[in-house]
């Protein structure tokens, strides 16, 4: 996910020499690949609920596993977004991520109404993308300068989760979930706006940017709901 603003002046941050026909090209290229992203994940969610595979890692194990295994497969699509690896390791990434979500997910569904749930983290992760993909279409002020804060929010979420896998505290379990929910929300429609600007060239990188966001938002959602509507058996 590049955060470095091109233009920080308050006005159009249309990059000179991409052309609308390009920009256009990448930001629907981008919507079809996140669409396809969806079925790995969905796919290693679902495997990893049946199987229990996530589950049989101890906690301390799935955290570095998840660390290790996201970061890893992100330097790697980073390398290789500009040849044809690039999209089959987007989408091993995707599938992996669902088989990392799949411990929550079965979490939730072991609650007496844990589908309903499910699908209205979906529902409402659905809703907030649309919004953003909808206000980055309408806003013409550049929005490359927030990359910078958001980029520093997600940092210290990062720091923050990190920390309270020791701490084990509800209360600041729930509060990051809320700011995640907020600073993800927010990088939906600023790399939206950045692919729109033709700032952001490359739909494998643009992808993997709205994709991270689309993710955080859906397990910060489904993690409130599963605390506060959750019913037992």
């Amino acid at each position: 996910m590049n955060l470095q603003p091109i233009r920080q002046d308050g006005f159009s941050g249309t990059r000179p020499g991409v052309s609308t026909v390009q920009r256009n090209t990448v930001l629907r290229n981008t919507y079809w690949l996140l669409a396809l992203s969806m079925v790995p994940t969905v796919l290693g969610a679902w495997l990893g609920v049946a199987t229990g595979l996530s589950r049989a890692m101890t906690p301390g194990i799935s955290l570095i596993v998840f660390l290790a295994g996201a970061f890893g497969f992100m330097y790697a699509i980073e390398k290789t977004k500009n040849s044809a690896a690039g999209v089959p390791m987007l989408l091993g990434f995707t599938f992996f991520m669902g088989v990392m979500l799949s411990r929550l997910v079965g979490t939730v569904l072991g609650l007496g109404n844990g589908a309903s749930l499910v699908m209205t983290a979906f529902a409402g992760t659905g809703a907030i993308f649309l919004g953003m993909a909808s206000l980055s279409s309408v806003i013409k002020r550049d929005l490359s300068a927030m990359g910078k804060w958001l980029f520093i929010g997600m940092i210290m979420l990062l720091v923050a989760g990190i920390a309270n896998f020791f701490i084990q505290s509800s209360a600041l379990m729930i509060t990051l979930s809320v700011l995640a929910i907020g600073i993800f929300s927010a990088f939906i429609l600023h790399d939206l706006k950045r692919v729109q600007d033709g700032l952001e060239t490359n739909y494998i990188s643009a992808t993997l940017g709205v994709y991270l966001s689309i993710y955080n938002v859906f397990q910060s959602l489904l993690m409130l709901l599963g605390i506060f509507g959750g019913r037992d058996e």
